[in-house]
């Protein structure tokens, strides 16, 4: 799907930093939107993105501040952690 959107230009130079690409960077903050509100997974974010590997998906999700490490993966590590004798 192909999606226009027209932007004055003084508005869009507040939203994007100057030389980057506009339409790139309006991608990847709907794409994160969307990841971030549970409407894309991390497969589907990739494919959006282009991204080759979930390497790369993590470096975008970090670069977003995009944290997919639960409450409830916290719970569950701190209870294998509580059963381990160190």
């Amino acid at each position: 799907m192909q999606v226009t959107v027209n932007i004055p230009d003084d508005l869009a130079a507040c939203m994007v930093p100057a030389g980057s690409d506009v339409a790139r960077m309006l991608l990847e903050e709907s794409a994160a939107a969307a990841y971030r509100n549970g409407r894309l997974s991390a497969e589907q974010l990739r494919r959006l993105l282009g991204m080759e590997t979930r390497f790369d998906v993590d470096a975008f999700l970090a670069k977003h501040s995009i944290c997919d490490y639960s409450s409830q993966d916290l719970d569950h590590d701190l209870s294998t952690l509580s059963k381990l004798d160190v």
